[in-house]
């Protein structure tokens, strides 16, 4: 790609460089053991997760192929962006090519919208269970499933696609370091000699429109769903639903949380280390794809018989 021409030169770039959120190399070191920890422990739970509801034909239903799902979302977010960071942690790679960054910069965005829009549809699954038990069947079917599949995929794809080819529009003027660790869409923006005031709208807007009607539906549903628990008379049955519910929704507003503080470190980067949002950015692609599959699947006794039979049958 050539860059946009400045009063005397043009300058040919073909590469971005990322860098490090963390400047002293001890700390680099140590910080890549615990992501490394955090990636294998995502993967593996979301690998495991996927093998035991694809083979146990019991768990061939519904409520779990929406959580296959968000497992899948999962992996392919931790293999976007965490190897390239223990690379860079390990190896000094820095170096990543305009295609590659502008692919990883969509499939973030992209792919975390999706894994909300999950979060939602899997809410609804929760109230219809809890709120119209008898009526359940008929409701989340594998045609529903489908369907919700379709609308994750169509709708985040197409408000999320045009964030990258913003950036890509924009002319490069030589600064070719990218303060973050990550392709994340304003920080390549910056690098920019253009306006990117239209990007700036664009990522707020989208952002807020896409997770903020999310979590408005994730918690409208919670409320509902804890109204009907509260009605019911045995004691055992209620405890059982609140922990269930309760541990979920911790979970969604952690993932809601963690984006939040990242948003308002990044708005207000005068008055904190700029290692913070970029720290945070990449805590949210791997903290949540590690709990996800424990808290949703582990804790779920159909799943944990899934396992021990698979277990079983590989002794």
């Amino acid at each position: 790609m050539t860059a946009h021409l400045n009063e005397t030169t043009s300058i040919a770039v073909s590469d971005f460089l990322l860098n490090y959120f963390v400047r002293s190399t001890s700390w680099q070191h140590w910080l890549s053991l615990p992501l490394s920890l955090l990636f294998l422990l995502a993967m593996g739970a979301n690998g495991i997760l996927l093998i035991t509801i694809q083979l146990q034909a019991s768990l061939h239903e519904p409520v779990y192929y929406l959580l296959s799902l968000l497992s899948l979302l999962d992996i392919i977010l931790c293999l976007t962006v965490i190897p390239k960071v223990l690379a860079m942690l390990w190896f000094d790679l820095r170096s990543i090519s305009f295609s590659a960054c502008f692919l990883q910069m969509f499939i973030m965005n992209c792919f975390l919208a999706m894994e909300s829009c999950t979060f939602m549809v899997m809410a609804y699954d929760r109230y219809v269970a809890f709120c119209h038990p008898l009526r359940y069947p008929s409701i989340i079917t594998d045609q529903f499933v489908a369907k919700a599949a379709i609308f994750i995929l169509v709708r985040n794809v197409l408000l999320t696609v045009p964030i990258p080819i913003l950036s890509i529009r924009l002319h490069y003027c030589g600064r070719t370091i990218i303060e973050n660790c990550i392709c994340a869409n304003m920080s390549v923006s910056r690098l920019s000699c253009d306006d990117i005031t239209i990007n700036r709208l664009y990522q707020f807007a989208g952002g807020w429109t896409l997770l903020g009607s999310d979590l408005i539906l994730i918690f409208l549903s919670y409320i509902f769903i804890l109204r009907a628990v509260l009605r019911l008379k045995a004691v055992g049955a209620v405890t059982k639903a609140l922990s269930t519910c309760g541990s979920h929704f911790i979970l969604i507003l952690f993932f809601n949380t963690i984006l939040l503080v990242f948003v308002l470190t990044h708005v207000a980067k005068k008055n904190a280390s700029p290692d913070v949002p970029v720290l945070l950015n990449i805590l949210h692609h791997v903290i949540p794809a590690a709990l996800n599959p424990i808290v949703y699947g582990v804790r779920t006794q159909e799943i944990k018989q899934g396992i021990q039979r698979l277990l079983k049958k590989g002794w």
